[in-house]
């Protein structure tokens, strides 16, 4: 079993690597954050496909949540007031709604702020695809 959670994104995807950073600085969320192109993702008991197609938090006893309920997961780590929003979006109908807003922004995320024409593409087609070792930065 993991000592903490996992929050999954897309490392290539403009709009995503700057959400994340946002929400390290802002949120300081109590889990290890990772770029799905940096990932162990059979370890973490998920696929390529999966992580291509929505955030994902990966629970230290491995439950995967994806896309809304990720974000939610995520600000309930957060602790503090942003536990709150957290436990609404896990709640009907906000769930649901949380869930359309996010297939929304994630199906037109090179349109958002932060995005490029790069992060509409499949992770293959992209001209920056890491495929190594993660930035020393990181």
């Amino acid at each position: 079993m993991r000592t903490r959670s996992v929050l999954i994104y897309d490392g290539d995807c403009a709009f995503c690597t700057s959400s994340v950073m946002f929400a390290e600085r802002r949120l300081r969320p109590r889990c290890e954050i990772i770029p799905w192109q940096f990932a162990d993702l059979d370890s973490l008991g998920t696929t390529r496909e999966r992580a291509e197609y929505e955030l994902l938090w990966i629970t230290q006893a491995g439950a995967i949540h994806g896309g809304a309920q990720a974000v939610a997961k995520l600000l309930l780590h957060a602790g503090r007031g942003w536990a709150v929003p957290g436990a609404l979006l896990t709640l009907p109908p906000l769930r649901w709604i949380a869930h359309g807003v996010y297939r929304l922004v994630a199906n037109n995320r090179e349109k958002m702020p932060g995005g490029t024409p790069a992060c509409a593409l499949p992770a293959g087609g992209r001209p920056h695809t890491h495929t190594s070792s993660p930035p020393s930065a990181r």
